[in-house]
């Protein structure tokens, strides 16, 4: 997949330059194996409830996730957009020295 340079400096800025940027990681590595609502995710990933919602805001606002469904089914995807480049977010959160659990389809790609 060809790089994206927009998509690029949005996720160097959101994960690497800004504060909670681990978090978002961990929200997106989340999404990426499982979609969850905010509740699943809290307890999923150990983190308050008011956080998780505050770092889904600034994911859903830079296009990053989607949320389907309605109040308390809300559930959250990744974009495409994001879901088509996620070797660049892998990249940058190896860069960053993030440890992140990894997915099914990672797994196979360390070998």
């Amino acid at each position: 997949m060809p790089d994206d340079p927009e998509l690029r400096r949005l996720l160097w800025y959101l994960l690497g330059g800004t504060r909670g940027g681990e978090n978002r990681a961990r929200i997106i590595q989340e999404l990426r194996d499982r979609p969850s609502n905010l509740n699943q995710l809290a307890t999923k990933l150990s983190l308050e409830y008011r956080s998780v919602q505050h770092h889904i805001e600034v994911l859903k606002k830079n296009a990053l996730v989607s949320p389907q469904g309605e109040h308390y089914g809300l559930m959250y995807f990744l974009t495409p957009w994001l879901e088509t480049h996620l070797d660049l977010f892998d990249e940058i959160t190896k860069k960053l020295n993030m440890v992140l659990k990894s997915s099914p389809e990672q797994s196979g790609k360390d070998l």
